[in-house]
């Protein structure tokens, strides 16, 4: 691994002949939310980022998904062409755990992109939430504000996601 400094605030690590991009931020305020049955996780984040005005931040949640939410567990085959993503369905309350960021789009609008690990019984999948998560009964979620970062998802135009820009 070789590190080098750029002209900018920005250190970059070549590792296996890529460019690692990043960039720094400092920890601002901390947000403690429960989220209740029927909240949709997506919606229920970024509405609360939109109000207190969180551009960036790291988030964790814990608690429980109800039946009917919808996870994406990855695309059906590994992308050459068109990416179609493979979509699970609850069909019964289940743990969750997981773990997002939050940074904002090229319209300045802050973006939640987070995965989460859900369970019952023997059975699990991972995916992310965007589909729509509903919370069954309770569930906790911390909101790490990042301040000073210059961090965006900007729209990849190779694919078809919005990728980050640190």
């Amino acid at each position: 691994m070789t590190y080098f400094r750029s002209g900018f605030d920005k250190t970059f690590i070549i590792f296996n002949n890529r460019n690692m991009k990043y960039s720094q931020a400092k920890q601002g305020r901390i947000f403690i939310v429960r989220l209740e049955n029927g909240d949709v996780v997506h919606e229920s984040i970024q509405k609360i980022a939109r109000k207190e005005n969180i551009h960036s931040a790291a988030v964790v949640i814990l608690g429980a998904a109800d039946k009917g939410s919808w996870i994406i567990s990855g695309p059906e085959e590994s992308p050459s062409g068109g990416i179609s993503p493979i979509k699970v369905l609850l069909d019964n309350v289940h743990e969750i755990s997981g773990t997002g960021t939050i940074f904002p789009d090229s319209s300045g609008n802050p973006v939640l992109h987070m995965h989460i690990a859900c369970g019952r019984g023997e059975d699990s999948v991972v995916g992310c939430v965007r589909e729509g998560v509903k919370i069954w009964q309770v569930a906790e979620v911390v909101i790490m504000e990042l301040e000073e970062s210059s961090a965006r998802r900007i729209k990849d135009e190779s694919s078809v996601f919005e990728l980050l820009h640190p």
